[in-house]
């Protein structure tokens, strides 16, 4: 017996049911996204309407300034000193080498290692890319698509040619001190410098981006194993070696970077010997900035080995692990991976916590764009130009730091941190 379909209105056989209807068009899609999303009442209506307005006029002046109206010029003339304040102009090749060699190192573990390596390749291609596109001079955009070329080369040589992972590894151990020497352009035995290029470059004249790069590189290299032994030494059942963790943790984590940075300017030659010629500047700040930031990453690192369960201990006791192998093996690696994010934060704080160092003396980023401003040339300038240079670093402060946060989340969606 056939009934009838009231909405259609139609005879429908119950033995040929007719074909499902497609859902409203305001139901799926980008409209039912907008409709559920933003415009699901009349309250969220309102407030929608409200956000796109105030975003119109934020945009629409922000980038009728940017494009129209803010003076660039002094951003563009000055590029070789942001990038590297007032190192000599003749031996800019020496920079040039380290990057060239770090690109290579990014390419070749993006070819060999994959996973966190080529995601941060691909960030870093992407801003090369972009710098060598911007107007920083004929011999900076050589250098950069030189770069550029080179992690590329690397990334297709080891997709075609296996390299062993200890080379590779050693190679990156390498990069900071070949990274020292080649700023420097020679090494110093006792009071002799031995200059392989002409004269050797003091560390005082080391400056703008390059400079806080270096800090931040330093201070996180060598600030990672400081930080992870003293989480365990804080933990340790030896008092001598607990107490004394526990006092260093406590009397850093107590003072503000300036403090240190001020501290270790005066008083790191008073701990040196007699005979010994007083540290660079430089130097001195990079053993304060690595002694703060040991300090905070013990503490995180102690928080990812509370979370560690006591099975886990018991279990590497069932299998006969020592306690090196226990560590390095079992827990660390969970505990580590626990506390990804603090770690990586840490990190990101440190890296803009570097343009403190312009208070102690060191032209920094910060200390570079305050003497731009000074210039006597921009400061007839109606207005002056102090907008536009600090917008220039805080862009530039941003797009690290973000990129930073941006292969940490990365990093833990490979993990699969956060997820059971």
């Amino acid at each position: 017996m056939a009934q009838t379909n009231s909405e259609a209105g139609a005879w429908v056989n119950p033995n040929h049911p007719s074909a499902p209807r497609k859902a409203p068009i305001t139901e799926v899609g980008v409209l039912g996204w907008l409709r559920a999303n933003l415009f699901s009442g009349i309250g969220n209506t309102i407030l929608t309407l409200i956000s796109l307005a105030i975003i119109y006029f934020v945009f629409v002046g922000l980038g009728r300034w940017v494009f129209f109206e803010a003076f660039w010029t002094p951003v563009w003339v000055n590029a070789k000193l942001f990038a590297t304040g007032v190192y000599p102009t003749a031996n800019l090749f020496q920079p040039a080498i380290v990057l060239a060699v770090i690109s290579l190192l990014f390419g070749l573990s993006a070819g060999q290692w994959g996973s966190i390596m080529r995601t941060v390749a691909i960030g870093l291609a992407a801003l090369l890319l972009l710098l060598a596109i911007l107007p920083l001079g004929r011999n900076a955009q050589i250098t950069l698509a030189g770069s550029l070329i080179l992690l590329i080369a690397g990334y297709i040589f080891t997709l075609r040619t296996n390299i062993n992972d200890t080379i590779l590894a050693v190679a990156w151990f390498l990069s900071i001190p070949f990274a020292l020497v080649m700023l420097k352009g020679g090494v110093t035995f006792g009071h002799t410098d031995l200059c392989f290029v002409g004269a050797c470059v003091s560390s005082n004249v080391y400056g703008g981006f390059m400079l806080t790069v270096l800090l931040t590189v330093v201070g996180i290299t060598f600030s990672f194993p400081l930080g992870v032994l003293l989480a365990l030494g804080r933990r340790s059942s030896l008092p001598v070696v607990k107490w004394f963790s526990i006092a260093y943790i406590e009397t850093i984590r107590g003072v503000p970077l300036i403090t240190l940075l001020f501290m270790g300017m005066i008083m790191l030659p008073l701990f040196l010997p007699a005979n010994m010629e007083n540290p660079p500047g430089v130097t001195r700040v990079m053993v304060a900035v690595t002694m703060f930031s040991a300090a905070y990453l013990a503490e995180n690192v102690r928080g990812g080995l509370q979370s560690i369960s006591k099975g886990q201990w018991e279990a590497a006791d069932a299998l006969g692990l020592n306690n090196y192998q226990k560590l390095t093996m079992i827990i660390l690696p969970q505990a580590l991976r626990a506390v990804i994010p603090a770690i990586v934060g840490l990190f990101i704080g440190l890296f803009k916590d570097t343009s403190l160092v312009a208070l102690v003396g060191l032209t920094d980023l910060l200390g570079i764009a305050k003497s731009v401003i000074q210039q006597p040339e921009w400061i007839k300038v109606a207005g002056g130009v102090t907008s536009e240079v600090y917008v220039f670093i805080a862009v530039i402060y941003f797009i690290f730091s973000y990129g930073m946060s941006w292969a940490s989340r990365q990093l833990e969606t490979q993990l699969g941190v956060g997820r059971r």
